[in-house]
């Protein structure tokens, strides 16, 4: 789009665009004008639509359309509440603590062996693709921490260390088969890329963490939902010393392919002496205070296309309740980060402990640029 006609378009003097919902806009023009005519482009749901013709009075303003051109421009309209005026307003992207991690539906289903799921079992794991050359492929998981927020790894939303353009990443909620067949997916675009300013790419990824801030907000429904941030007070209230967590992807498999449908793993964490024991080569040059190794050795692991998803900690609301119905949260412990690869290919072994990014260490950074 022309940049000089979009912006005296868009002058405040001028006229107006608003935001109505992810899929509505409206255009105010405040000079009076004989004529004007427009046509929209865009994905049908969870993208801002962008304008591919703008007339007015018969002239064409819009003879080289840009998607997202009009997106820096643009004016969320915040709904109007009756609060009274002593009252903070809470932003809507806020962590909410009382009604995250908790599941909308349950199953009666058994699962056998602990690794299939269910569709809404996990409904605040997303999958994160990436525009390459001219192909939208698969790359990690992450996890939904509010409407506007995907937390997951610094390596999923970097090349060499720098954040990549927000404009080629697109987020999927809801996902349950990884290709098709879903019942009420959203997607949604990401407006910014948030890399922790210490990442360290070149050698033991330190720092692994980034934010992914959506373009528009997300609509909690049964199969999308935010997760909980672990804290010391969560430790207080699992009914065992031992914490056990559940890694959540569609990594690769058996078959060392991308598994079609959502797979779970559960495994412990496991002590930094333990883990350094088993390949003091390997661990002693990753591990640092900000990161905690969990894992079974038994081909039970997370693997290439896990990067990015979280490690899950279910928190009963009773402390110490130990009933396998108890009710209670899953908490976000860590963010899938690295493991040892095989010799012969470079994917995971699954016979090794995984290196998490230990979420609690980086709370107040998440805090910080939430809010």
């Amino acid at each position: 789009m022309d940049t000089e006609a979009v912006v005296k378009f868009i002058e405040p003097t001028k006229g107006r665009v608003n935001v109505i919902s992810p899929d509505t806009f409206n255009m105010r023009i405040f000079n009076e004008t004989d004529s004007l005519q427009f046509s929209v482009m865009g994905p049908s749901s969870g993208a801002i639509p962008n304008i591919g013709s703008l007339k007015i009075n018969g002239v064409e303003f819009c003879n080289n359309p840009r998607k997202d051109y009009l997106n820096n421009f643009i004016e969320i309209n915040q709904p109007i509440t009756n609060q009274p005026t002593n009252q903070p307003v809470v932003p809507t992207s806020e962590i909410v603590e009382d009604s995250c991690g908790r599941r909308k539906i349950t199953h009666t289903e058994l699962i056998v062996g602990g690794a299939n799921t269910k569709a809404g079992d996990w409904p605040w794991h997303v999958a994160i693709y990436r525009l390459h050359r001219a192909d939208i492929k698969y790359i990690c998981g992450g996890t939904l921490l509010s409407k506007n927020y995907v937390l997951t790894a610094a390596h999923c939303a970097t090349i060499r260390g720098e954040a990549v353009i927000p404009d080629i990443l697109n987020i999927v909620l809801g996902k349950y088969n990884l290709v098709g067949g879903d019942i009420a997916v959203q997607e949604k675009e990401v407006f910014k890329v948030i890399i922790h300013e210490k990442f360290n790419y070149k050698i033991r990824l330190d720092n692994d963490i980034a934010l992914l801030k959506l373009r528009t907000e997300v609509t909690f429904t049964d199969y999308v939902q935010p997760a909980c941030i672990w804290s010391e007070k969560a430790i207080e209230k699992i009914p065992t010393n031992e914490i056990i967590g559940t890694v959540i992807g569609w990594g690769f498999d058996q078959t060392d392919e991308l598994s079609s449908q959502l797979r779970q793993a559960t495994m412990p964490i496991i002590s930094e002496n333990t883990c350094y024991k088993s390949n003091p080569l390997f661990y002693s040059n990753v591990l640092t205070e900000n990161k905690f190794c969990a894992g079974l050795k038994n081909g039970t692991s997370a693997c290439n296309g896990d990067s990015g998803g979280g490690f899950f900690v279910f928190v009963p609301d009773i402390s110490h309740d130990a009933h396998p119905n108890a009710p209670g949260a899953w908490y976000l412990k860590g963010i899938v980060s690295l493991t040892v690869s095989r010799r012969d290919v470079p994917l995971c072994d699954p016979t090794q402990y995984v290196v998490f990014t230990d979420v609690s260490r980086y709370r107040e950074w998440i805090d910080k640029n939430i809010n």
